[in-house]
């Protein structure tokens, strides 16, 4: 196939529909957190929620592995049972903030769509990552519980391979590229994985792949009024969540039901929510459209809140270009904004205060948007 699907598309799509999501969960509650269970439940596309704890597993074992120490003998029985133990305590005790998930949540669904353009990809970072070295089929059967699009195709090419044997990285990746191109027709097809995120956030195979057009050039769509992408099956609302295991968490062990918790409402399924928010919804395309990237505060009636009124362009438009790329910084910056009792007092934080902080030079285009906003929150 010559079809050249765009990394950048992917990477814009998964940080647009991570923020649209986590606008739906946190909501007015900036404060509240996710646990194991809401993790895997968090949306109807299991793979994005594989990929979640697959990439929250990894950053946890690389904090564990600095607790080692040239002092102590880490490999006693007794030090490795009780680190075991701890392991499986904290396993349990998961806690995520928006400003920690919602990055691993975009890269998960920027992951889950590459790895149905290309399972090549998904076996060399997901199985097979570059500081993994050598791995044996039993290593490797070990990632599978982390996969869920295409599995089977995974599953067949280990069987293949010599029991117990250690294999180098560069061999595993080319025979899968050989056993890839024989069982070409068990692909899963990319078209239902696009209907699901199309649930959620609107989007159509051809947003995905490379534009034929200059660089410079804005994507536009044959006609005005584009024909509908066809509604997919309906995705089930009562996602298979497998809960975290003991260490290392295992998505796929049975599950006891959780009780009910005070974030109960985190682990409603969000595309029920979100359907009801498609019609009239821009595709990834027209989002992307320079005429798209005009804020609220342009043209929409006043609003409570300065978060309420920062569309999810805008949003990263300021994070990007104000804040460095430091969500946590936005979020704090906007939420202390929206404590402030009149536009005076906000407008001389952002210019006294902020300003000097995150030495803003040529940013006025991007202050003067943000100083609009505040005069939209506290006109009468």
């Amino acid at each position: 196939m010559n079809t050249k699907y765009s990394h950048a598309q992917r990477e814009q799509y998964g940080r647009l529909l991570a923020a649209r999501l986590c606008d739906q969960h946190f909501g007015a509650r900036p404060t509240a957190t996710l646990d194991g269970p809401a993790v895997l439940s968090f949306t109807p596309i299991r793979q994005v929620n594989l990929f979640v704890v697959q990439e929250l597993l990894g950053k946890w074992t690389a904090e564990m592995a600095q607790l080692r120490s040239a002092y102590f003998d880490f490999e006693d029985a007794d030090v490795r049972q009780a680190l075991t133990q701890f392991m499986n305590v904290l396993s349990r005790r998961i806690r995520l903030s928006r400003p920690t998930y919602e990055p691993l949540l975009a890269q998960a669904v920027a992951d889950t769509l590459a790895g149905a353009l290309s399972p090549t990809d998904t076996l060399a970072t997901k199985l097979l990552p570059a500081e993994a070295g050598p791995r044996t089929p039993e290593q490797l059967r070990e990632g599978l519980r982390y996969l869920n699009t295409n599995k089977d195709l995974f599953e067949r090419f280990i069987d293949a391979l010599p029991a117990g044997q250690v294999q180098p990285r560069d061999y595993l990746i080319s025979r899968f590229s050989q056993h890839l191109e024989t069982n070409s027709g068990q692909l899963e097809p990319l078209t239902e994985l696009v209907a699901q995120f199309n649930e959620l956030l609107p989007l159509t195979e051809e947003e995905l792949r490379e534009a034929s057009a200059p660089p410079d050039a804005v994507p536009v769509r044959a006609t005005p009024e584009a024909a509908p992408v066809p509604s997919p099956a309906p995705v089930s609302a009562a996602v298979s969540a497998a809960p975290v295991a003991p260490a290392p968490m295992a998505p796929e062990a049975p599950v006891a039901k959780a009780a009910p918790v005070a974030e109960a409402e985190a682990v409603v399924p969000l595309h029920a929510k979100l359907k009801a928010e498609r019609a009239g919804s821009p595709s990834l395309s027209e989002t992307l459209r320079p005429e798209r990237a005009a804020t609220l505060a342009d043209k929409a009636p006043n609003v409570e809140s300065l978060r309420e009124a920062i569309s999810i362009n805008q949003r990263f438009s300021f994070i990007n270009e104000l804040f460095g790329g430091e969500n946590m910084r936005y979020h704090a910056a906007i939420q202390h904004l929206d404590t402030l009792p009149d536009a005076d007092a906000a407008k001389r934080y952002v210019t006294d205060n902020l300003a000097a902080e995150q030495q803003w030079v040529r940013k006025d285009e991007h202050v003067n948007k943000l100083l609009r906003l505040i005069d939209r929150k506290f006109s009468a």
